[in-house]
């Protein structure tokens, strides 16, 4: 078989080994280079690489397992590059996060976990971990872990701490005047990198394209923004705010509604012809359904609800919300994001902008507009995103 690898993912393919996690840039190639590993180191077989080397059959085969986001094994994303792999006989099993209890009982195969979905003590976190336990496995990611306690499952699965329990006694100081269990701070950091550095594989590459983050300042209703705020009032409902959830909802919604806003969004998509559109709340996705008809520009949805694909033409718009459709597709034929509203989690922004940032995009430069205004909400949500990190709602509210 003729297989094309970038220096990088070789180099990547040679450091893996089963535990590690791959850490790299969405768009840089994680997909191929976790195939290739499989097949080259897992199962003892040889490729021919950018026209070196010989094919051999593997030595000793295994089945394989991916589990990936929903939208990404609805693409066949992961069969495409299959393809380019002489897996013969071997069973290739791709299936989504939420239905990753079904191989907890698998012995002997190999896994890879596509993006970091193991955080916490949930069902797929119990999962996981009897899954390694059986099996090889190795996790792709293009956004590393906010804080140790997000790599414990990790770290578990590696057979560095016996549970979680054993990681926090040995490194967790929680605050001592908390309502909740909350991180003081962390101790024996000078280990806890030694092991994070042992199972990290980092996969650096540097893209022809530039990203270009361009911020769109808009206006809010400052009236309505204190009504909420300060009275603690629904405006929409009429009645008193009884949580932070519905607090920092009724914030955003009333700075996201402004006609600024939606003014900004119409000449950015008449500018730039095709843009795609990343949105939090379905209010949001109406009024931009409206614009966009009544500018009579083309456009398609993806969303909790309806799945459209791509739209094609000379002008469109595509219309993605964020927890539906940040991550496991591609768009090369467009250079242009509108962040209609921010999203609370880094990951989530990063997963997003590189839905058009991808190896072979025909653009040296991607444009990145966010949508925002000066209001307390947008700025503090800017902050956290600023300095890597998910805005806390709880946080914002009690300051």
């Amino acid at each position: 078989m003729a297989l094309q690898l970038y220096p990088h993912q070789i180099k990547a393919i040679n450091e893996l080994k089963s535990g590690s996690i791959l850490v790299a840039d969405v768009g840089t190639g994680k997909s191929r280079t976790a195939l290739a590993y499989f097949y080259v180191k897992e199962c003892g077989g040889s490729l021919r690489v950018n026209g070196e080397g010989d094919d051999r059959p593997m030595k000793t085969p295994k089945d394989l397992y991916i589990i990936c986001p929903a939208k990404k094994r609805d693409s066949q994303e992961w069969e495409m590059e299959a393809m380019l792999f002489d897996f013969g006989s071997i069973k290739v099993t791709i299936d989504s996060w939420n239905n990753i209890r079904k191989y907890d009982k698998v012995v002997g195969g190999f896994f890879v976990f596509d993006e970091q979905r193991i955080v916490g003590s949930g069902a797929w976190v119990k999962a996981f971990l009897r899954i390694s336990k059986r099996n090889h496995w190795i996790l792709l990611t293009g956004t590393p872990a906010d804080t140790w306690m997000d790599l414990i499952p990790a770290f578990v699965a590696n057979g560095f701490f016996k549970n979680k329990t054993d990681f926090t006694r040995q490194h967790v100081i929680y605050s001592p005047y908390a309502k909740f269990p909350k991180v003081d701070r962390y101790v024996g950091t000078k280990k806890l990198e030694r092991l994070r550095d042992d199972i990290y594989v980092r996969m650096e590459f540097y893209k022809n394209a530039t990203q270009h983050h361009i911020s769109v300042l808009c206006g809010y209703d400052k009236r309505l923004y204190k009504r909420v705020w300060k009275d603690r009032w629904d405006p929409y409902e009429e009645k008193p705010i009884d949580s932070t959830g519905r607090l920092c909802y009724l914030l955003r919604r009333a700075v996201n509604e402004d006609p600024s806003r939606i003014n900004n969004a119409a000449k950015l998509v008449e500018h730039s012809k095709r843009s795609i559109i990343f949105y939090n709340y379905t209010y949001e996705h109406e009024a931009l359904c409206e614009m966009l008809s009544s500018l009579g520009l083309p456009f398609a949805s993806w969303n909790g609800h309806v799945h459209e694909d791509l739209p094609t033409g000379d002008a469109w718009a595509y219309l993605v919300q964020y927890s539906a459709g940040a991550e496991a597709w591609n768009c090369t034929t467009t250079d242009t994001m509108i962040f209609y509203s921010q999203n609370y989690s880094y990951r989530i922004m990063v997963q997003a902008a590189g839905r058009i940032d991808r190896l072979n995009t025909p653009y040296s430069d991607l444009y990145y507009y966010h949508l925002k205004s000066h209001a307390p909400i947008d700025l503090a949500i800017a902050r956290a995103l600023g300095e890597k990190r998910k805005f806390n709602e709880r946080s914002f509210v009690s300051r």
